[in-house]
């Protein structure tokens, strides 16, 4: 194989993977596998800062393992099991992280879409063997009503371009509930597993990770915001030296990047939160790319929520923007972005908690409102970098107000998938998601400033700084005043990606 063109820190990661990887029975140089043998698991961490690398090695690393032969696992659909088949997995903890890396060509997917599998009806199943070359083509015309062959062709000329069985099944006119009967926890174990934004797991999935991968590396930047109640540390903070593998070297984006010059600024520790806002400023003066904003620009929060430290800053924030809208008090508008924060489904539900979290409302999935759903307590969805980002489900959503105790819920079933507004959000939250334009309120970093407050050793507001900026994959607009600029243009839904089929999910939890 042609090695790709990797700085010396990048290659020495990638010569410890790949003698990793050998001993597993996959070598990337001559392109062979053989079987996997049992016997003890491997984790790997590479580790840098954001601009280091770390995507490159995991996009080229992908390629590498596909060219030797080794079979993406997707999550979309899983054939016959081979002994001598060799799978690699690309993961990533929420939907917007895996969203952010299948934009970069690394056809990523959710941890939670990889430890739930669907369930194929038997018809389907032929025609995802024949999509994945498992199998011959099908016959349907006349064995499965509404599907034709020219039907067929669509679905085989989306798959070959997109390698996603429901979105091929989608392009012949289907719906999920046609083809998936339903979802279940895996229970064989897979091969390689590829994890990005790894500093966002805590010890649960880590260790499931590990049941389920004999081979793991794990990417992740070590000056991001650990896990709450972990107390700083990240689960490869604990690995041996040799496990790790270090990312020194800034690789610069064309003509360099002032946003990442900012990031890697706040590694200075005589830098203070003053001198650190007129690197911000000067920075503003020669680059369009950074913003010294004097207000929070309204239209923008609907497109990527603005980012805050302190929990009363962004309820204060969200109520200025639904009143900037003209929302009514007792509803949403479509387009109101939302946050889930959990689903609240009795034991006896798992089935359709499974279903839900499979198709990507999960905690923490940033979601879009379209409207009300065909029944009393349902809302219709458009859950940001899902595979398949519409449905509908059974909703408790709770709109925070300043200086209130309990939240106002102007849509509530008795059980469901519960929302915060998702306007602003905590810098916490934000983690492995990135926008093209991100504001980030500066009044919250300076109150971090004066708190004097320390995480794992480094200024807390430095760290919160850090992660803030770096969501910013064009724009940073560092907003320096409390005020909202007004609207430009009523919020809509049409910007929304308009899916081949739209997915209804009906949580009936009220039986």
């Amino acid at each position: 194989m042609t090695l790709p063109a990797l700085s010396p820190d990048q290659a020495e990661a990638w010569d410890a993977i790949a003698s990793a990887l050998e001993t597993a029975g996959i070598d990337l140089v001559s392109e062979e596998t053989s079987p996997p043998v049992e016997g003890k698991g491997r984790v790997m961490a590479v580790i840098g800062k954001a601009g280091s690398g770390k995507t490159l090695l995991l996009a080229e690393l992908t390629k590498a393992l596909k060219a030797a032969g080794v079979d993406l696992v997707s999550g979309d659909y899983e054939g016959k099991k081979r002994k001598d088949r060799r799978t690699v997995a690309i993961l990533a903890p929420t939907n917007k992280a895996a969203f952010v890396l299948r934009m970069r060509g690394v056809p990523a997917t959710t941890i939670h879409r990889i430890l739930y599998t669907p369930v194929y009806d038997p018809d389907y199943e032929r025609i995802a063997d024949w999509l994945t070359g498992a199998g011959d083509r099908p016959v349907v015309e006349g064995v499965i009503e509404g599907l034709t062959d020219a039907a067929l062709d669509r679905a085989k000329a989306f798959y070959d371009q997109h390698a996603s069985i429901p979105g091929a099944l989608a392009a012949a006119g289907l719906r999920g509930s046609d083809f998936i009967r339903g979802w279940k926890r895996r229970e064989d174990g897979l091969d390689v597993g590829l994890v990005d934004e790894a500093s966002m797991l805590d010890e649960r999935q880590f260790e499931d990770l590990r049941e389920i991968f004999p081979v793991l590396i794990l990417f992740g930047d070590p000056a991001q915001l650990a896990p709450v109640g972990q107390s700083g540390e990240m689960v490869f903070d604990r690995l041996a030296a040799p496990q790790k593998l270090i990312l020194n070297r800034i690789h610069r984006q064309s003509g360099d990047s002032p946003i990442l010059d900012l990031a890697h600024a706040l590694a200075d520790p005589a830098l203070d939160f003053p001198a650190f806002e007129r690197m911000v400023q000067d920075a503003a003066r020669r680059d369009e790319r950074v913003l010294w904003a004097e207000r929070v620009e309204s239209d923008l929060m609907a497109q990527s929520p603005v980012l805050v430290w302190r929990n009363i800053t962004r309820i204060k924030l969200i109520q200025a923007f639904r009143t900037a809208y003209g929302a009514p008090g007792d509803a949403l508008l479509p387009g109101e972005p939302l946050i889930c924060d959990g689903l609240e489904l009795p034991l006896k539900h798992r089935k359709k908690r499974i279903d839900l979290e499979a198709r990507g409302l999960i905690k923490g999935a940033q979601v879009i409102y379209l409207g009300p759903g065909r029944k009393p307590g349902f809302s219709r969805l458009h859950v940001v970098g899902a595979e398949e980002p519409r449905l509908s489900a059974a909703s408790i959503v709770k709109i925070e107000m300043p200086d209130v105790e309990e939240p106002f819920i102007p849509y509530a079933a008795r059980m469901g998938a519960t929302f915060l507004h998702g306007a602003a959000v905590t810098i916490h939250k934000a983690q492995g998601s990135q926008w093209p334009d991100v504001q980030v309120f500066g009044p919250d970093i300076s109150a971090a400033a004066w708190s004097n407050r320390n995480e794992a050793g480094v200024p807390l507001w430095k760290r919160l700084t850090y992660v803030a900026i770096t969501r910013a994959q064009e724009r940073l607009h560092w907003v320096v005043r409390a005020r909202l600029a007004r609207p430009a243009q009523p919020l809509g839904i049409d910007h929304l990606e308009n899916p081949a089929a739209a997915l209804e999910l009906t949580a009936e939890a009220e039986d």
